[in-house]
């Protein structure tokens, strides 16, 4: 098991991220609105205002999305997040990298697994 950890500088493709992951039978995510480092820095501590300049192309808020995915799935979930957002080696696109999950508890089934025994 893998979390998978997205951050997508633009909310508005925050759907079809979550239509494709059903696709894939990924069947659960969390998202939340998030703001990066240099937007904080530069909107809260006026020394860091000159920041604003490098933020060209950034939006005001992200989307973070935490999903706890088979190893399977990992790399279908990294490949649509790649054509949903564009490359994310590209600035103001968003960051994606995921985790080694040694123990869950509380996890729903994906599609088109069992739960397991009763």
């Amino acid at each position: 098991m893998q979390m998978l950890i997205a951050v997508v500088n633009d909310p508005d493709k925050i759907d079809e991220i979550l239509s494709g992951f059903l696709e894939l039978g990924i069947t659960g995510a969390t998202v939340l609105s998030s703001e990066g480092m240099g937007r904080v820095l530069s909107h809260d501590i006026p020394i860091f205002a000159g920041l604003q300049t490098l933020l060209t192309g950034s939006r005001p808020q992200n989307r973070t999305l935490f999903s706890v995915v088979t190893d399977e799935k990992l790399e279908p979930a990294f490949a649509l997040l790649q054509d949903v957002c564009g490359d994310l080696d590209d600035p103001a696109t968003g960051i994606a990298f995921s985790l080694p999950v040694t123990k869950v508890v509380g996890l729903a089934p994906e599609l088109g697994e069992s739960a397991g025994p009763a």
